[in-house]
């Protein structure tokens, strides 16, 4: 099985960024993978469809099959 982390930072997260999103790994426990969206991804009217194609490439490409947790955060200019 491929490491989950290295996929989403190294394969995944290029493509989102083609977008103006950005995603990054937080944690995997168990199968309950978290992730936090920002840029474009943090106003995503459709981010769910996103979050299942997420899922379904990692188990495709890393064979595992996981819960994605969706933590959606404003862009840092934003945030103040």
């Amino acid at each position: 099985m491929k490491d989950v982390k290295s996929y989403i930072e190294n394969v995944l997260q290029p493509k989102i960024q083609g977008d103006g999103g950005w995603i990054e790994f937080v944690s995997l426990e168990g199968k309950e993978l978290t992730v936090v969206f920002r840029g474009e991804c943090s106003k995503c009217l459709i981010l769910d469809r996103c979050i299942a194609w997420i899922s379904d490439e990692i188990k495709k490409d890393c064979k595992a099959d996981v819960t994605i947790n969706a933590v959606r955060k404003k862009p840092y200019f934003q945030d103040v």
